[in-house]
């Protein structure tokens, strides 16, 4: 049996064996064929609507206030107050600078919600029928490849965790020698990614360690 490297820090129970597995990526349509299988964007409607509402509200009580003032009715309580207030207030105190910097930071946030895809949770797959998109939820991809993974000789338990450019596998092996169980999990998870049909495959890299020792 291959024993462990000695290291200063304590050994890991999953730092007795692991490898990184390079293979080429699914084959699929050409690229342009059907488009480009792109990152699914998220409608984002509770920031829309809140959003809606604020700018709705304000608007609302302004024109009311607006229209008040035109036919010689007195404005709003609140617009006086706040007229006053602004005309005290001076443009270095805390309190204006804490505002103003509560504002960029919204401001900021909405355009990043604004230019960004979303949906980190579903990957895209290959486009092969015009006019159809598909995503893989990254759970159900994990629970497909630890599936795989648990058809491996020698594998007691898989841990899978799944992201948009890297498939991380942690899997104990209570018989057989590491580096065989690990050689086989590298080729049965090499194929299960070709199968999700992925329009970019993740990365692979498998851990493989002994389960703890009981403690008599």
């Amino acid at each position: 049996m291959t024993e462990p490297e000695q290291t200063d820090r304590p050994v890991l129970e999953l730092d007795q064996s692991a490898s990184a597995a390079d293979y080429d990526p699914a084959p699929g349509p050409a690229e342009g064929e059907y488009g480009r299988a792109g990152r699914f964007w998220s409608a984002r409607r509770v920031p829309a609507a809140l959003l809606a509402l604020v700018v709705l509200g304000g608007s609302g009580l302004l024109v009311y206030d607006i229209a008040a003032v035109r036919v010689d009715r007195p404005a709003l309580h609140w617009r006086r107050a706040l007229a006053d207030h602004l005309d005290r207030w001076r443009l270095d105190e805390v309190a204006v600078l804490a505002v103003a910097a509560a504002a960029v930071l919204v401001g900021i946030w909405l355009i990043v919600l604004a230019v960004t895809p979303g949906l980190r949770g579903i990957l895209p797959m290959h486009r092969d029928r015009p006019h159809v998109r598909a995503g893989l939820d990254r759970r159900a991809a994990a629970l497909a490849l630890r599936d795989r993974a648990m058809e491996v000789s020698g594998v007691q338990s898989v841990r899978v965790r799944m992201g948009r450019s890297k498939a991380t596998v942690r899997a104990r092996a209570h018989f057989r020698e590491l580096d065989d169980v690990r050689a086989d999990l590298d080729a049965a998870l090499a194929v299960g990614i070709k199968e999700l049909g992925l329009a970019r495959s993740p990365a692979l890299a498998v851990h493989v360690g002994r389960p703890p020792a009981k403690k008599r």
